[in-house]
Formats: structure tokens, C-alpha cells, sequence
């Protein structure tokens, strides 16, 4: 009964060893193209244009300080409304400028570049790269995180 034992750890040993460099061999696999890819700045692979969508006029807004803004006052942001913990759709608390989440309870800082101050999220709030042109007119031409749901911002 040993011998058939001995077989079985032997059996599992290589399997495990095996899938261990099967494993291995696949990620290097996928990653030398990408590596390959992202070291030719020409191709622009590593850079995503976004179009630009006009969002509304400074003039309609009402204005508070915002560190990380833009605008005249740099105190013009834009975030995403969903909860990247659970894709819940916040709600904004304008007593301590907060946007929550009435599913899991996460709270996030507008203040502060989207923050999350509480809760179980595990990113803050993917926030907009806004543009504002001469006239006023408030663009968003990109966004620094990856919205919930998604795997690329990029429709």
C-alpha cells in the first residue's frame, strides 16, 4: 500500500508542478505583448483620448472651494455617482458635502478628490478630468479611475 501512496504524492507533486509552470508560461505569454506594446510610445497604446462632452456653463453653477478644481476659482469637480463597492447610486449630503451610499453606507469627500471616508468601498470615486474653455463652457474629457461595471472607460 505504499508504493500506491508514494504514486499519489508523486502524481499530485508533478501535477501541482506542472500547472505551477503551464501557469507561469501563460501569464509570461500575455505579458510580452503588452510589454512589447507599452515600449512603443508611437503607437500610442499607453494613452487614451477621450472625446470631450460639454457638461454645462460656469455661470450656472453654484460655487464652493474645492482644492484639485477647475474653473476661475479652481473649485469645479466632477464625479462619478455610483458606488465602485456595489454600484449603488449615491446621494449627496450637502450638510458635510459627502456623496453616500444607502447600500453598503460608504461615504466619499467632494472636498478631497473623492475620498472615501467610511465604509466598505475599497477606492474612492473615480473622478473627471473637466476642462473649462474661454466662454465658460465645462468639459469632461477623461476620468482617473475605472467606473464600476466596467472593464474599460473606453465605450
Amino acid at each position: 500500500m505504499e508504493k500506491c501512496d508514494a504514486m499519489v504524492d508523486v502524481g499530485r507533486r508533478r501535477f501541482l508542478t506542472g500547472a505551477t509552470l503551464g501557469a507561469a508560461g501563460v501569464a509570461a505569454a500575455t505579458m510580452l505583448p503588452r510589454a512589447a506594446e507599452a515600449a512603443t510610445p508611437s503607437q500610442g497604446s499607453a494613452l487614451v483620448t477621450y472625446p470631450a462632452n460639454r457638461l454645462g456653463n460656469v455661470q450656472d453653477l453654484v460655487l464652493n472651494k474645492v482644492p484639485g478644481g477647475v474653473g476661475p476659482d479652481q473649485d469645479i469637480v466632477g464625479f462619478s455617482t455610483t458606488c465602485p463597492h456595489k454600484g449603488f447610486p449615491l446621494a449627496y449630503n450637502s450638510g458635510d458635502k459627502t456623496l453616500n451610499c444607502p447600500g453598503h453606507y460608504s461615504r466619499f469627500d467632494c472636498e478631497r478628490g473623492g475620498q472615501q471616508v467610511w465604509g466598505h468601498a475599497t477606492q474612492n470615486l473615480p473622478q473627471y478630468v473637466l476642462r473649462v474653455d474661454d466662454k465658460g463652457d465645462i468639459y469632461a474629457e477623461g476620468v482617473d479611475e475605472l467606473l464600476y461595471g466596467r472593464l474599460s472607460n473606453v465605450l
